[in-house]
C-alpha cells in the first residue's frame, strides 16, 4: 500500500474535512451491536474518535505512524500500525468496519478476506469517501482547473476510484442503499488554501517541479473569494455499505 500522507501529517489533521453526524447515526441503525468497531486506514483518527462516542471499543489502524501521532488520544481507541490486508485481530471481532477515503489504496481481494475474517455475523462494512468540493461557480472553475489540468497528471492511478464515486471498486457484499449525505463546512480562505496543499498530487507536483502549484492559481482564487471572511464548502459523500457474509 502506498503512503502519501505521512509527510505533512499535521496539515492533513488540521485542514481535512470531517464527516457529518447524520452518517454515523445512519450506520448505527444498521449494526448488530456496539461492542467493537475497526476504523481501517484511520489516518489522524477522525472517524475512530467519532465511533468511540458509540462503541465500547474501537481499533484504529494505519500504515502511517506519523498520521496517527496527530490523533487525539481516547481511552476507547487502540491505535496500531497495521496494513489493511493483514491484521492481528481475532476472528469475528467487529460489529462495524469503516474505511474512510482510503480503500482505493488497498489490495481489494486481500482486504475483503480480512474483513470476512474479522467481522461479526451480520456486521457492517462502510466504505466512505468524498469527491471534489463545491463552493460557488467562479471558485469551482479554478479548483477544477487545478485538479484536472495543473496537477491532473500527478494524481496516483488509484484516484480514479474516487472520480468514479467508488462505484467501480469491487464490492462483494449485499449492498445496502444509502441516503445522500454531504459534508457542509464553513471555511476561511486560508483554510481552503491549506486544504488544497494536502492533495497528494500537489505534493507530487512540488517534488517534480520545485514549485507549489497552488501558488499558480492563488490570485484567481483570492479574486473570486472576495472579501468574505467565511464561505460554505460542500463535499459530496461517496458511500458503499454492505452486510457481511456470515
Amino acid at each position: 500500500m502506498k503512503d502519501n500522507f505521512s509527510t505533512q501529517s499535521a496539515d492533513y489533521s488540521k485542514f481535512r474535512p470531517t464527516y457529518p453526524d447524520a452518517l454515523y447515526t445512519w450506520l448505527l441503525s444498521l449494526v448488530p451491536g456496539t461492542e467493537k468497531a475497526w476504523d481501517c486506514g484511520t489516518g489522524n483518527g477522525q472517524v475512530a474518535e467519532k465511533l468511540a462516542c458509540f462503541f465500547d471499543a474501537v481499533a484504529a489502524t494505519d500504515i502511517s505512524r506519523q498520521q496517527m501521532d496527530q490523533a487525539i488520544p481516547n481511552e476507547k481507541i487502540v491505535y496500531s500500525v497495521q496494513s489493511a490486508e493483514r491484521t492481528s485481530f481475532p476472528d469475528h471481532s467487529f460489529d462495524l468496519i469503516t474505511v474512510a477515503q482510503a480503500i482505493h489504496w488497498f489490495d481489494f481481494a486481500a482486504f475483503y478476506t480480512e474483513v470476512d475474517r474479522t467481522m461479526k455475523k451480520n456486521g457492517i462494512l462502510a466504505v466512505i469517501g468524498y469527491g471534489l468540493m463545491q463552493i460557488e461557480p467562479g471558485l469551482d472553475g479554478i479548483i477544477s482547473h487545478l485538479y484536472k489540468e495543473v496537477v491532473g497528471p500527478f494524481w496516483d492511478a488509484e484516484r480514479k476510484y474516487i472520480d468514479e464515486n467508488y462505484q467501480t471498486i469491487p464490492f462483494p457484499y449485499k449492498e445496502i442503499a444509502a441516503p445522500a449525505f454531504e459534508m457542509r463546512i464553513e471555511w476561511s480562505f486560508e483554510h481552503l488554501i491549506g486544504y488544497l496543499g494536502t492533495w497528494s498530487a500537489v505534493k507530487h507536483y512540488k517534488r517534480s517541479h520545485q514549485v507549489d502549484p497552488v501558488g499558480l492559481v492563488y490570485e484567481g482564487l483570492r479574486k473570486y473569494w472576495g472579501d468574505a471572511e467565511m464561505k460554505v464548502v460542500r463535499f459530496p459523500l461517496l458511500l458503499r455499505v454492505g452486510r457481511g457474509h456470515y
